[in-house]
């Protein structure tokens, strides 16, 4: 036999002891996995005992199944009942414009959704407050109601662009649920607040988001014209309850169920959150009420043309106005067309006023904020420099003619 057949024979005989030897490796590898993927069954079955966890008695109860029990849970908390007592007063407003599309057709569509609360019912009406801006340029406007009443037209009684508000009218027949109002005053920083509306359209209708009231005191700057230069400041509740687009016009709502305000704006900013405000209801009541009864807001005024002082080329501070170094703000009286006869001899042409009832006032839409407290009738002190120096002189308010 020659040399290769010789080795050829020994690696033969080599190789079968080694395969003998590494089928039973694997074999017991495998049977090791499966003991060990039969233990817990084994466990649970009771075929394993001493293994295991054991009772305080020390024998293996404690791997047999025990008794099963049901729970009732009562999910009822203070503010699901505060949601339900106001949710279905809650609607969304729809606005109604007229587009016109690439071929000339003019179609009607909607422009816009938001929310609105229903606050009254009487003579087969039902009342509906939401915001201005909600309604702004429509042509027509309607209300979806929770009971799935939708698209039923509604009449604008009267908005206001000053305070960001708007009554509307709808028949009351299908109406559930009307909104009890709160008190905005009494509200305390820290109280739970609860923001009901629909954020980004009817979809996600009567949304319940839940915060708190952030602060009380905080205005916020109003400018009609889009001069860049506030017209007037309205007084807001702030709010970390969340309120996106859709929301306007929607419900604040204290923990007892009752409105203490109106949604209204939110920042929305990269890296802000948490930022939504409201106006109070007590501020809205009173706005709500002439909107129904006049369907325009009944506001005092001086009679003057008012302009800030800040917007006066500063040369002109001391020629005409003839202005004291220590005066850098106030309101300037540009004219005087709508004075009440008795005032003649009070408000004058180039008189800067700084100080109502001794409140300073260092702008028009402070002025505004302030006179709009008051009643037609009513006689403010007005301290205002003229020809340099300071005076005081009493002014009666009139009614102002638009809002």
């Amino acid at each position: 036999m020659s040399y290769y057949d010789e080795e050829h024979k020994d690696t033969r005989r080599t190789g079968g002891r080694g395969s003998i030897f590494f089928t039973a490796l694997i074999s017991s590898i495998i049977g090791g996995l499966i003991v060990l993927m039969l233990v817990p069954t084994l466990l649970k079955s009771g075929y394993l005992p001493g293994w295991g966890a054991q009772s305080p008695n020390g024998d293996n109860t404690a791997n047999l199944p025990g008794p099963t029990a049901n729970y009732s849970v009562n999910v009822d908390t203070a503010v699901t009942k505060a949601v339900q007592k106001v949710e279905n007063a809650v609607v969304g407003v729809i606005n109604i414009q007229s587009t016109q599309n690439f071929f000339g057709q003019v179609k009607e569509g909607e422009a816009g959704t938001g929310s609105g609360i229903v606050f009254r019912k009487a003579n087969g009406k039902a009342y509906i407050v939401t915001n201005n801006h909600v309604i702004e340029g429509a042509q027509r406007v309607q209300v979806s109601l929770t009971t799935g009443e939708k698209y039923i037209d509604a009449r604008v009684v009267g908005q206001d662009a000053l305070t960001d508000l708007a009554v509307l009218e709808i028949d009351g027949s299908k109406v559930t649920q009307v909104a009890e109002f709160g008190s905005s005053s009494a509200l305390k920083v820290g109280e739970p607040a609860i923001a009901i509306g629909n954020p980004l359209g009817l979809k996600f209708s009567r949304t319940v988001t839940e915060g708190i009231i952030s602060s009380t005191e905080r205005t916020m700057p109003v400018d009609l014209n889009g001069d860049g230069e506030p017209d007037y400041e309205t007084n807001v509740l702030q709010t970390d309850a969340a309120i996106n687009p859709g929301n306007s016009g929607g419900a604040l709502v204290n923990i007892a169920g009752q409105v203490i305000g109106i949604n209204s704006l939110k920042i929305s900013k990269a890296g802000v959150e948490g930022l939504g405000f409201a106006i109070p209801i007590d501020d809205a009541s009173k706005i709500i009420d002439d909107l129904i009864k006049y369907h325009t807001v009944q506001r005092p005024q001086l009679g003057i043309i008012p302009i800030d002082l800040q917007a006066v080329p500063t040369d002109a501070w001391k020629d005409p106005l003839k202005l004291p170094d220590s005066v850098n703000s106030g309101v300037v009286v540009k004219d005087t067309p709508a004075l009440l006869p008795e005032n003649k001899g009070g408000l004058k042409k180039y008189d800067v006023i700084v100080a109502i009832d001794g409140q300073k006032i260092e702008n028009q839409a402070q002025l505004r904020k302030y006179v709009f407290k008051k009643n037609v009738g009513d006689t403010v002190r007005v301290t205002v420099y003229r020809d340099g120096k300071q005076q005081t002189v009493n002014v009666v308010l009139s009614k102002q003619q638009s809002s």
